[in-house]
């Protein structure tokens, strides 16, 4: 790798100390890493929160970072680093007409029809400008740095991108850890606005101090006689960065859907990124290529047998999947420095790289949820990525790798094999004693998948048979775990649903069941005796089951409204004369649970008028005239990521705004991740409201199995309301509130987060 050459040096007065550009590429990459969070908080609650809202606006980032590698590479066409820097410093002032940053609504309410789109319109008009100007500042300053200090001192500009992704990585994890719990929302946005202002000062500066600087006819000659990247250079470079842009979203929709359900996991894979172009860019990497190969081959190993058991040992499936991403995101990114070309190409290189981002973010933002009804883009990208390994030679291939490859396919082949013919004519019958036919047959399952495990990893430095055999064996595995009763599989924005069967002998046989990803939205039983009786979180013992039951006894023609439509299960509670209204975000949620091959709530259980309103919630509801529902149940907070900011101050003021004198709303706050209930009672009383709380836990019964823990509190506006529910001793009322309460400008998850694992593991302070 030679550096650029240098025609006359510039002078020691005309070249910028080397820490301004290593600042300056710090900033910037700051100030862009920062934003995408706190814009992502912006536009997240407005479309439900999902992770694929998440991704969605990751790939918009990527599409802005492309136009803004883009830019800098047309600047390259200016022959002196001062025209640039005044070109760059006159588009940061243009850009900058789009602060203080906000959601602007140019595009309109939000589409529940065409959600992508409607997001990458908003995304484009609220921030679109200002990002992509300052994405271009890092491949810009790095060419900056190849005319002036690498042009005399022969020093390698690329490790300036190191420096770069250090700050993206530090920005990102502040935001959650720091940002978010002490500064407003408010507050975020003109502070960043303020930091950018401060940044155009110091982009000023470092054009000013590099000013005059051009490639001298010699440099121009010596770049010309170095054979400029070819179309197949070019097309690696896309495709290497292609497979982990691709695998980063990919597996935090996996991880977030199958694994665990928890917001907090989104910036995880992104850190990690990050971190393997810190790492691969390093002048001496911290790990070592081979090193990376040879970890990411046990990795990929692994995951590929462990893909199917998605919901199976929550602690290790993610170290495994996490791990397996790092290393084959880092053994692409290294890959990619080993091809680098000379800095006389140097934004080519990034411009390459951004859209092999575009590509790979593409194609699990827009194209996989056309082309899959589930998440299949994963599984599918970590796969390919085992032909991004070195190839070796395979005219020499040794006999002990063949005999391996054999041994490792027979193992992967009796899996499925096993699965089909014998799987089927299992009893629970026990054998000498000690094991019964089922557990003989897993273990002989997992004993089979270690050994072909084993030897994938053993073949590992053959990419294409090692390729094979990881294809084989994450196959393998899917017939190992795909024992299940899962009879339907629907996928839209919002997420994967997917409905199955179980047989439960107390409730009359057959139970269907809808899930989200990993949680459970609701169940029914078929026989005629109990497909009325509500199921899991909606029994008459919980907390909501409780409201209802209570109210019916109260008053007759109820007026009720449910944000989030699961099954439809409380529609079994209307009577003649009530009227409930669903306001569902998915629209998929409203066709699958309305129909009554799936579930038959609310067209056979239901004796009122069943209505349904499509959209975000607050949108909805701030359209229903006020003083309107007896009960509004908020039953959002199980699904996938919690929309937050339908637990805010604002928020529950305009549900009690919506409420009878005498009414009552319901906030459903079960989650497996945050505890929400000391913020919701905080809330409750900040909006004015009177709180009462309850953490149901079933008894040990026939109904156990199909009634769910819950966690509820119940909000009116006067406690003359509330005293019917007191009475019975089930509920309580408000603890210390020492939670401060969540508003539009103010949420802390982190602080939810820790209360829950404070609630797991008690030794935490």
């Amino acid at each position: 790798m030679t550096s650029l050459a240098a025609g006359t040096p510039a002078s020691a007065a005309h070249r910028a100390p080397p820490a301004l550009f290593a600042v300056t590429v710090f900033t910037s990459a700051a100030l862009v890493f920062s934003v995408q969070p706190m814009v992502a908080k912006l536009v997240l609650p407005l479309l439900g929160g999902s992770a694929s809202v998440w991704n969605t606006s990751m790939a918009f980032f990527q599409i802005a970072l492309l136009a803004g590698y883009a830019y800098a590479h047309a600047l390259q066409r200016i022959p002196t680093v001062r025209g640039q820097a005044l070109a760059h410093v006159a588009a940061l002032a243009i850009a900058a007409v789009a602060l203080p940053l906000r959601v602007n609504s140019l595009a309109g309410p939000p589409s529940s029809d065409h959600p992508n789109l409607w997001l990458l319109t908003e995304l484009a008009l609220s921030i679109g400008a200002p990002f992509a100007v300052l994405s271009a500042t890092a491949p810009l300053v790095q060419a900056w740095h190849a005319r002036t200090i690498g042009a005399a001192d022969g020093k390698e500009p690329y490790v300036l991108y190191a420096a770069s992704n250090v700050g993206s990585l530090l920005a990102l994890l502040a935001y959650p850890l720091l940002v978010e719990p002490l500064f407003t929302l408010a507050g975020q946005r003109y502070g960043w606005s303020t930091g950018y202002g401060l940044f155009v000062l110091v982009i000023a500066a470092l054009g000013f101090a590099a000013s005059g600087v051009a490639v001298a006819p010699a440099a121009d000659r010596a770049a010309a006689a170095r054979p400029a990247p070819s179309w197949r250079d070019r097309l690696t470079w896309i495709a290497l960065a292609a497979i982990p842009s691709s695998l980063m979203l990919g597996v935090t929709a996996y991880v977030t859907t199958d694994v665990a359900s928890a917001p907090f996991l989104w910036v995880l894979p992104l850190a990690l990124y990050l971190t393997t172009f810190i790492i691969a860019f390093q002048a001496k990497p911290a790990i070592p290529p081979e090193l990376t190969l040879t970890l990411q081959g046990a990795a990929m190993a692994a995951c590929a047998a462990l893909l199917p058991f998605r919901a199976t040992f929550f602690g290790l499936q993610l170290f495994v999947h996490l791990a397996a991403f790092f290393l084959t995101a880092l053994m692409c990114h290294q890959r990619l420095v080993a091809r680098r070309p000379d800095p006389a190409h140097l934004t080519e290189f990034y411009l390459c790289l951004s859209i092999g981002g575009v590509v790979g973010g593409g194609f699990n933002a827009f194209l996989a949820p056309v082309l899959f009804n589930d998440v299949i883009e994963y599984p599918l990208v970590l796969v390919l990525s085992c032909l991004a390994r070195p190839w070796g030679e395979m005219n020499r291939v040794p006999a002990w790798v063949w005999a391996v490859l054999v041994l490792g396919l027979a193992a992967a082949v009796a899996t499925p094999v096993a699965v089909t013919f014998a799987a089927p004519h299992l009893t629970t019958r026990t054998i000498v004693g000690a094991f019964n036919q089922p557990q003989l047959f897993d273990f002989g399952m997992k004993v089979l998948l270690t050994g072909a495990v084993v030897a994938a990893f053993l073949i590992r430095g053959r990419a294409l048979l090692f390729f094979c055999l990881i294809a084989l064996i994450s196959y393998a595995s899917e017939a190992a775990a795909d024992r299940t009763d899962t009879r339907d599989t629907w996928r839209s924005f919002f997420g994967v649903l997917k409905r199955s069967e179980t047989t439960v002998p107390s409730l009359g046989g057959t139970v269907k069941m809808l899930a989200h990803g990993t949680t459970l939205h609701g169940a029914q039983a078929q026989d005629p005796r109990f497909r009325c009786r509500p199921l899991v979180y909606y029994t008459p013992r919980t907390p909501i089951g409780q409201v209802f039951r209570g109210r019916e006894a109260q008053k007759p023609d109820l007026r009720i409204g449910a944000v989030g439509l699961g099954t439809g299960s409380v529609a079994a509670y209307t009577r003649p004369g009530d009227h409930l209204t669903f306001f569902e975000i998915d629209p998929l949620v409203v066709k699958v649970s309305s129909d009554p091959r799936n579930f038959s709530y609310t067209s056979e259980c239901a004796k009122g008028q069943i209505d349904y309103v499509v959209g975000d919630a607050r949108l909805t509801l701030a359209r229903q005239p006020a003083q309107s529902f007896d009960i509004l149940l908020i039953d959002a907070f199980s699904s996938d990521a919690v929309p937050a900011h339908l637990l805010t101050v604002e928020a529950v003021r305009g549900y009690l705004a919506k409420l009878k004198p005498d009414g009552v709303l319901i906030l459903h706050l079960s989650n497996r991740n945050l505890d929400l209930m000391d913020p919701a009672q905080s809330v409750a009383r900040a909006a004015g409201g009177w709180a009462l709380a309850q953490e149901y836990r079933p008894p040990d019964d026939r109904l156990s199995g199909w009634e769910s823990k819950e966690d509820a509190v119940i909000v009116a506006k006067n406690h003359e309301a509330l005293a019917p529910f007191l009475a019975t001793g089930q509920w309580r009322t408000g603890d210390s509130f020492k939670a401060r309460p969540w508003t539009d400008d103010y949420m802390n998850l982190a602080g939810a987060l820790y209360a829950n694992l404070r609630m797991r593991w008690t030794w935490l302070p």
